[in-house]
């Protein structure tokens, strides 16, 4: 009987992330404060995030760092996440391509945004912090942060994207269920919010509110500090457990990837997928694809600029290298809330200036037909953040079907959309629409 799913025993789960930066021909170019326009410290970032991943976001030299015990003890509560040989979509789509998935969805919030939640609540718990704030979209690092903060004994609030607050409503009750205060973004709470209210008392929020929103409140509450979900550099440390499993797993399974496939929005999973094997392009000259699939109405590796700019609408975080649309824009209001941000991470922003990955944007409708054969065949629901990533599956599979080519794909399934019913809903009596820029 053909083999399906590919586990680790628990002595085989990484106890180090790997850190790409100590491998990339050209490092990435370093955050700037606004102010001085000089890169920013360790101690200027550790007034922010806490010191330990302030460490980590500098760190260009490392290329392991040890995963600290307690955080590898919470891990295996749900890892090693499957590997899964996607059989039933191969066979939908008629491919000689291999196509394997790794499957997130399985954590105990639903998404892989756990892996980078767990560090950075036990990093500010051992630092004496007591509160933590942060953004989220769609509600994976809303709902993954304040699981985390519960588990490490941390009050949590979360400003949530208002949108998405208003269209996924069992996101917003899944962080309150674990303690959490959740706000829609932009609020009265904050001068930031209040800005943004006076220019457009309709807007409806974007992960650039949202956050000018969190770090107002982290500079604002003693003992308290923010926590990013995407982008930063540290996160994408802390997710490349994803692919540090999947290297063994595909090993397991008798096979290497010839495309890497992540949705993107900042860059956490593509990065946590993609890194591990990566390095193995920069270093023994393979020649792996790796591929970011993000909305076509918030292109920024597609249709961006690179340049400095602010990671937030109020210009409070530092300047970053970064393909962007503007931290000014104002995203459509599309399902995928994960993936409505106008930037993308140092990291995957120099790597895609240096044309070590690719992108591809992808239409909203083409991403929810995709997600639902994949639903037809494998069986999972998938969030409408990780059906931009099958969607771009399908292009790859359908081109090896025209060729004959059988080559092996892998995609992160960052996210299970058991709560984004009401999105299906939408797509299934014909109210969704295409957006773009």
């Amino acid at each position: 009987m053909r083999q399906k799913r590919y586990f680790l025993p628990e002595s085989e789960i990484p106890t180090q992330w790997y850190n790409i930066q100590a491998d990339m021909p050209n490092k990435p170019q370093p955050m700037l404060n606004p102010a001085t326009r000089e890169p920013v410290t360790e101690d200027e970032l550790s007034e922010l995030f806490s010191r330990e991943c302030s460490r980590q976001e500098l760190n260009t030299t490392d290329r392991w760092i040890d995963i600290p015990q307690e955080v590898l003890e919470k891990y295996t509560y749900y890892r090693s996440t499957p590997l899964v040989r996607a059989y039933g979509l191969e066979e939908a789509l008629g491919t000689p391509a291999h196509i394997f998935f790794k499957n997130e969805s399985v954590s105990p919030v639903g998404s892989h945004k756990l892996n980078s939640a767990l560090p950075q609540a036990y990093y500010c718990k051992m630092e004496g912090v007591t509160n933590v704030t942060t953004e989220t979209g769609a509600g994976q690092w809303g709902a993954a942060l304040s699981y985390a903060s519960k588990l490490f004994g941390l009050e949590c609030a979360v400003y949530q994207v208002k949108v998405s607050y208003n269209q996924k409503p069992y996101r917003r009750n899944i962080m309150q269920l674990f303690g959490a205060q959740v706000t829609a973004s932009p609020s009265m709470s904050t001068r930031a919010g209040k800005n943004i209210l006076t220019v457009d008392p309709n807007h409806q929020g974007s992960l650039g509110t949202a956050i000018s929103e969190a770090v107002e409140l982290a500079r604002m509450t003693p003992g308290c500090k923010y926590a990013l979900g995407s982008t930063m550099s540290h996160v994408s440390l802390h997710q490349t457990i994803i692919g540090l499993e999947a290297e063994k797993q595909m090993e397991m399974a008798g096979e290497y990837p010839d495309i890497v496939i992540a949705c993107f929005g900042g860059g956490s999973n593509f990065s946590g997928i993609s890194f591990p094997f990566m390095r193995h392009n920069m270093l023994e000259g393979r020649t792996t694809r790796f591929i970011a699939a993000e909305p076509a109405a918030c292109p920024k590796m597609t249709k961006g600029t690179f340049e400095y700019d602010f990671g937030d609408e109020a210009g409070y975080t530092p300047l970053i290298p970064m393909f962007s649309l503007g931290h000014n824009f104002k995203p459509a209001n599309i399902h995928a809330g994960g993936l409505r941000y106008h930037g993308a991470g140092a990291i995957v922003s120099q790597l895609m200036k240096d044309g070590l990955m690719e992108a591809a944007d992808v239409l909203q409708l083409e991403c929810f037909d995709a997600g639902i054969l994949f639903a037809k065949s494998e069986g999972i629901i998938p969030a409408p953040e990780s059906c931009h990533a099958i969607a771009a599956v399908v292009k790859e599979a359908l081109k090896c079907k025209e060729t004959g080519e059988r080559k092996t794909i892998l995609f992160n399934l960052s996210g299970h959309g058991l709560v984004d019913m009401a999105a299906y809903d939408q797509y299934l009596t014909g109210n969704l629409v295409n957006l773009n820029v």
